[in-house]
């Protein structure tokens, strides 16, 4: 996929910001790819960008329109479709990482063809897989996993591969989202992969490497999600990791989206990833515990995670407070 650059961020309705995670994500670290985001009346986000319309957009060089929300379910809306078509009479491609695939709606699929633009569904993987072998290979992996979804584990990935290279260190980092797919270029949005083959997918996306090359793989879900553990579950076994990141988001009082279920304790928590990761790589530790607390005041964040850190005997950062140098250190530990 050659998605053209610069974007223009739909944020659509986004109820909230991490309901616009993809656009957030994008431009937290390529904000040269942005000229300025699209937001309808209802949406409750913003990515402090210029807001602007179609025909601005177009103005200031706008090359691909990027539907950057993340909804329960992945659907394209039907509220937005006028705004897609209005993107494609202007001249921009579209591109998303919703599972509703732009490129399965007609009338935009018929449009975009009478125009000569493209649309791009970078959520589904144009490769086959083959089934996971669990060999030992070469090279070092960190996996950033979560007590729930959307708690901050790209965000962490792509923060760790930030220093590992500040530092003159061979990394890479490994997308298994559609955010990460945009912001990096490449990766495999494992959620879209047959189940049989999500830890094969992941085999293929971090392979063997230099022994010391570090490959940062992006995180999805949480094994306590009862939407999501699958996909977790093999992306764990996929990645062989070495080291294990623990995300979390204190503030919450149930899992995102159902909230009969419970957030996990982190004990807990680090306990069955533990479980799961020594399948395939009976050395995998924990080097970090990595905290959103931007809902939380400066001072009672520092005292969590003070707090946290006696309790666990791990480095616990909030990677946009703190950056994650503590972390980044314990990996090179092992």
């Amino acid at each position: 996929m050659e998605i053209q650059t610069p974007y223009l961020l739909f944020l659509g309705d986004a109820p909230d910001a991490l309901a616009a995670k993809v656009a957030m994500g994008i431009k937290q670290w390529h904000p040269e790819y942005c000229v300025g985001q699209y937001r309808m009346d209802t949406c409750q986000a913003d990515c402090q960008l210029p807001d602007l319309d179609i025909a601005a957009a177009k103005a200031a060089g706008a090359k691909t329109l990027v539907i950057g929300v993340a909804n329960r379910g992945g659907i394209i809306s039907p509220a937005w479709i006028d705004v897609l078509k209005q993107a494609l009479h202007a001249g921009l491609d579209l591109a998303a990482g919703l599972h509703n695939r732009l490129n399965a709606i007609d009338e935009l699929v018929d449009l975009a063809k009478s125009l000569g633009r493209q649309m791009f569904d970078v959520r589904f993987p144009t490769q086959t897989f083959s089934v996971a072998s669990g060999k030992r290979r070469k090279g070092k992996r960190v996996l950033p996993v979560g007590t729930d979804c959307s708690v901050g584990k790209m965000y962490t990935a792509l923060a760790i591969t930030e220093v590992l290279h500040q530092r003159g260190l061979k990394a890479t980092f490994r997308a298994t989202g559609q955010t990460g797919i945009l912001v990096s270029g490449a990766g495999v949005s494992v959620d879209s992969v047959v189940s049989d083959f999500i830890s094969g997918a992941v085999e293929e996306l971090a392979p063997a490497n230099d022994a010391d090359h570090w490959d940062v793989i992006e995180g999805q879900g949480s094994l306590f999600h009862p939407s999501f553990a699958g996909v977790t579950t093999g992306l764990i076994h996929g990645a062989q990791a070495d080291a294990l990141v623990l995300c979390h988001e204190p503030t919450r009082t149930h899992m995102r989206g159902t909230p009969e279920f419970a957030l996990p304790d982190l004990k807990t928590c680090m306990a069955l990833n533990l479980t799961m990761a020594h399948l395939t790589n009976p050395a995998a530790k924990f080097v970090g515990i990595s905290i959103n607390t931007s809902q939380l005041a400066e001072s009672d964040a520092y005292t969590l995670m003070a707090t946290l850190e006696k309790e666990h005997n791990l480095p616990v950062v909030d990677p946009f407070r703190q950056g994650v140098e503590r972390i980044v250190d314990q990996m090179l530990a092992l």
